[in-house]
C-alpha cells in the first residue's frame, strides 16, 4: 500500500502543478507578455516552441527518467510501430480533410493565415507537444490503475479542461469546441491503444490541427 501511494503521489503532484501552471500561469501571465512580442513574427514562434516543450514535454522525460526510471522512448511508445502510427494518423488526417471539405466547401487559405506560429507551433509541433503528456504519459499513467476506457475519460476530461482558461479569456467557449475536444481527446486514445503507437496520435494532432487553423481557416 504504501509503494503504491509513493508510486501515484508524484503523478498527482504532477498533474497539479502541470495544469495550475497552464491554466492560470500562462494564461493569464505568460501569454499577454507573449503578445507584445507580435504573434506572427518567428520570435514569438521560437519562444512558444521553447516553453510549451519546457512546460509539456521536459518535465514528463523528467519524470519518466528518474521517478519512474524507465526510457521516455520506450513508455511513450515512440520507437514501437512508429510505421503504423504515421500511416494511421495519415489516413484518418484525410479523413477529416474530406469531412471538413464536404460540410464546408473547398479550402480557402490566406496569406494572413500562414504565420512561423501558426505551422511551427500550433500546428506541425502541437501534436508532439500535446500527445507526448496526454496520451503518452496521462492516458497511461490511468491506464494502469483504471483500464482503458476510464483513463481515457479522464484523460479526455483533463485534455478539455486546460484549454477553457484560454477560452474563457478570448471569448471562445462554446458548447461546440468544448464537445469537439473531448470527442477529439478520446478519438487520439483510441488511436493510440490501437496503433499501440504514439505517432498515430501525433501525426493526426498536428495534421487536424494544420487543416482546420490553416487550410480551412475555423
Amino acid at each position: 500500500m504504501n509503494a503504491t501511494k509513493q508510486r501515484i503521489a508524484p503523478f498527482l503532484v504532477y498533474l497539479v502543478l502541470f495544469h495550475t501552471f497552464w491554466m492560470w500561469g500562462y494564461v493569464f501571465w505568460v501569454y499577454p507578455w507573449m503578445k507584445t512580442l507580435g504573434d506572427t513574427t518567428l520570435h514569438y514562434a521560437l519562444v512558444n516552441i521553447s516553453i510549451r516543450f519546457c512546460i509539456w514535454v521536459l518535465p514528463v522525460i523528467l519524470y519518466l527518467r528518474h521517478i519512474d526510471q524507465r526510457s521516455p522512448v520506450e513508455y511513450l511508445k515512440l520507437r514501437q510501430n512508429w510505421r503504423k502510427g504515421i500511416i494511421v494518423g495519415l489516413v484518418l488526417a484525410v479523413v477529416i480533410f474530406l469531412g471538413t471539405a464536404l460540410r464546408s466547401g473547398l479550402p480557402h487559405p490566406t496569406l494572413r493565415s500562414v504565420t512561423w506560429n501558426s505551422i511551427l507551433s500550433t500546428s506541425l509541433l502541437i501534436g508532439f507537444f500535446e500527445e507526448i503528456p496526454y496520451r503518452g504519459f496521462i492516458l497511461q499513467k490511468f491506464e494502469e490503475r483504471f483500464g482503458f476506457w476510464i483513463a481515457n475519460l479522464l484523460s479526455s476530461l483533463l485534455f478539455l479542461s486546460i484549454h477553457l482558461p484560454g477560452w474563457i479569456s478570448l471569448h471562445l467557449l462554446t458548447a461546440e469546441n468544448v464537445i469537439s475536444v473531448f470527442i477529439f481527446g478520446s478519438v487520439l486514445a483510441v488511436v493510440f491503444r490501437y496503433c499501440k503507437s504514439l505517432w498515430g496520435p501525433i501525426v493526426l494532432h498536428s495534421l487536424n490541427d494544420f487543416i482546420s487553423f490553416v487550410i480551412f481557416r475555423q
